[in-house]
């Protein structure tokens, strides 16, 4: 049963793939459909067992797949508490993305690949969260990263989807070079690869040092930092960001999937399944506080002046997985995999919810030519409602007042606030950095996130007469799967917090994170002052009237303020410069010295004294050579009598002399 949910969606992937023509496009969306759907329950199954029962962990061996020398391989799959959650998120994201494509990819010719490479993304992601070592979570990983090169350039005939596909594949080409040093380093250093021989071993490698790159670094830092760079190019931190907003060139099922709960997620899931070596890691924690603190300021400021809908979703992507890293880097894994939980939700619903706007605006993006489109279309304007409440942490702190008080909220008020009190607990320099960072960026996230709802669905209509007459609401094939994820977006926060972060969380995760014992920052973050925990529903209430006095009360200040283009908006709007910088530092040159190799290298040098030299003057030579083969035995004769003349000549001379 435990194998059938990672093997399942292949099956699937192979006969969608290869069968495609002869199941029939509705065929082959059934069948994957189907098979992911089964691929759920079992996961629910699992999750019962390994995270919410008594179950203890299990792995199960495939097949060896390695054994050469010291290296020894084997193909397993692991199934413990931090596997059951992900195969939750993954499973459950996956099979409504792919009933969502149903509705949505109606009109594509190509679905049996489009629905095939879905498949092929679940697999690779399963693989990688039930990975029993590291060489096999690489395989996941790279396949992860396959598939959404595939995915993001679906859309092939497209230039700009093409571009962001190859953006993608070579920025996670620099994280994942990162990783696999990383993944040499633990081989050398611990002479295996299985995650429970390397783990058992951490504290022997505790304060142990190596020699790397000429310097004697310590062991234990280094790995992890390496690790950490693959963890950076996935989850599209800061500065390896760059791929996942152009990503949103894909069809919009995508960017659900991709970027809500599978492959970004995949360096928060690393960084909480090596927890037992990162705790030994100070250097390497501090790295990822002030990481992902960065990412989620930086990402927040861009996004509050984006106007594609998708692009806006995207960067409150990057700046919520920057919660989640610093989270992790004060030893708070717990309340980094509940965000992941609960974010899975809320994402997948707002990106999906995006896609019913843009399938109703007949595939406009732009939210500057939207506007009322709650009343035409009030189901979707209800699921981005949900899902902003959700993301924004919309709540009632009652455990203020008193600890008898249960909280009352949307599912990001649990997680996110979790977080937020954790780095204030933490009481480090790179926490109070992560406090500081956490608590500007919840409160841009609640200006952007407003300002999409005020921009798309309130105030005048922006549209043309003829898309207004068009607008609708998207089938229950698209709608259904927006219902499911805004009831998680709605209730998985109050239902599973006790569980993820509470008092009783040591029975719910059963090992499968290690914390140390001095690392108390989420059992402190109970007792934080009133006013941190009320700092997040301060911030979010003070972007919400920011918003609405923006793009309601005073709907023409915003385009005012765009059109004097000041220095800081312009910054801002421009991304901080990341693109143009990138640009100068690495695109420009390999463009020279490409051009350097091929004009002087290819053209002047090889070319030049090759074909156009060399040889060139060989077949000129040899062409006029074979002009004197006429044919004619006259021709012939008179080249023998010049022969004969001048060899006459040539001894007469000589011997003259």
């Amino acid at each position: 049963m435990l194998s059938a949910i990672v093997f399942l969606p292949l099956a699937g992937a192979i006969i969608a793939g290869f069968f495609g023509r002869q199941l029939g496009e509705r065929g082959a969306e059934y069948l994957t459909t189907s098979f992911m759907m089964l691929a759920l329950g079992l996961s629910l199954a699992a999750f019962s067992r390994f995270a919410l029962g008594h179950g203890e962990p299990v792995t199960l061996t495939i097949f060896t797949w390695i054994d050469s020398g010291a290296l020894e391989v084997a193909w397993k799959l692991r199934f413990d508490a931090l596997t059951g959650v992900m195969l939750v998120v993954v499973n459950t994201v996956s099979a409504l993305v792919h009933l969502y494509s149903i509705g949505y990819m109606a009109e594509d010719p190509h679905r049996p690949r489009f629905f095939a490479y879905l498949s092929l993304f679940t697999f690779a992601m399963l693989m990688l969260v039930t990975a029993d070592n590291f060489l096999q979570m690489f395989f996941g990983w790279e396949g992860v990263g396959l598939a959404s090169y595939l995915l993001i350039g679906f859309w092939y005939h497209k230039p700009e989807a093409n571009a962001a596909a190859i953006k993608a594949f070579i920025v996670n080409r620099v994280g994942d070079f990162g990783f696999v040093l990383g993944i040499m380093g633990v081989f050398f250093a611990f002479g295996s690869l299985d995650f429970s021989t390397v783990f058992a071993a951490v504290p022997e490698q505790a304060g142990q040092t190596f020699e790397f790159l000429g310097m004697r670094l310590d062991v234990l830092d280094t790995i992890c930092l390496l690790l950490f760079m693959g963890a950076m190019g996935k989850s599209a931190q800061v500065p390896l960001h760059t791929w996942l907003p152009d990503a949103m060139e894909g069809p919009t099922p995508v960017s659900a999937l991709i970027h809500a709960a599978t492959m970004v997620t995949a360096g928060v899931f690393l960084v909480c399944r090596c927890s037992p070596m990162f705790e030994f890691a100070p250097v390497a924690l501090a790295v990822v506080t002030i990481v992902g603190a960065t990412t989620a300021f930086f990402a927040a400021t861009v996004g509050m002046f984006q106007n594609d809908i998708k692009r806006v979703i995207a960067y409150s992507t990057c700046s919520q997985l920057g919660y989640m890293f610093f989270a992790c880097g004060v030893s708070a894994y717990e309340a980094a995999m509940f965000h992941l939980f609960t974010y899975a939700f809320f994402k997948a619903l707002l990106f999906l919810g995006a896609g019913s706007v843009i399938h109703a605006m007949h595939h406009e993006q732009d939210m500057r030519h939207m506007g009322g489109l709650f009343r035409l279309i009030p189901m979707t304007w209800m699921m981005m409602l949900v899902g902003t409440f959700a993301l924004t942490g919309v709540g009632i702190p009652l455990g203020v007042l008193s600890h008898e008080l249960p909280n009352i909220g949307f599912a990001g008020f649990y997680s996110k606030d979790a977080i937020i009190e954790s780095v204030y607990a933490a009481a480090t320099d790179p926490g109070i950095y992560a406090f500081i960072a956490g608590i500007a960026a919840a409160l841009m996230t609640s200006f952007y996130s407003w300002r999409l709802i005020f921009m798309t669905f309130h105030g005048p209509h922006h549209e043309d007469e003829e898309t207004l007459t068009h607008v609708h609401e998207s089938p229950p094939v698209m709608m259904i799967p927006l219902a499911v994820l805004a009831f998680g977006a709605a209730f998985a926060g109050m239902y599973f917090a006790d569980d993820f972060i509470g008092h009783h969380r040591g029975e719910f995760w059963k090992g499968a994170i290690f914390v140390l014992e001095e690392h108390k920052a989420l059992d402190l973050s109970h007792e934080v002052p009133t006013w941190v925990k009320l700092a997040p529903l301060a911030v979010m209430l003070t972007g919400l009237a920011i918003a609405w006095h923006f793009y309601l009360n005073n709907p023409g200040l915003p385009a005012r303020m765009a059109e004097r283009k000041g220095l800081l908006y312009t910054f801002i709007y421009r991304k901080w410069y990341f693109d143009e910088l990138y640009d100068l530092i690495f695109v420009r040159p390999a463009y020279a010295l490409a051009r350097l190799f091929w004009r002087d290298g290819d053209g002047w040098l090889i070319d030049g004294f090759g074909p156009d030299g060399v040889a060139a003057r060989v077949m000129d030579t040899t062409r006029r050579v074979v002009q004197l083969q006429s044919g004619y035995i006259y021709h012939y004769a008179f080249a023998m009598l010049i022969g004969i003349a001048a060899l006459v000549t040539y001894f007469m001379a000589m011997g003259a002399q």
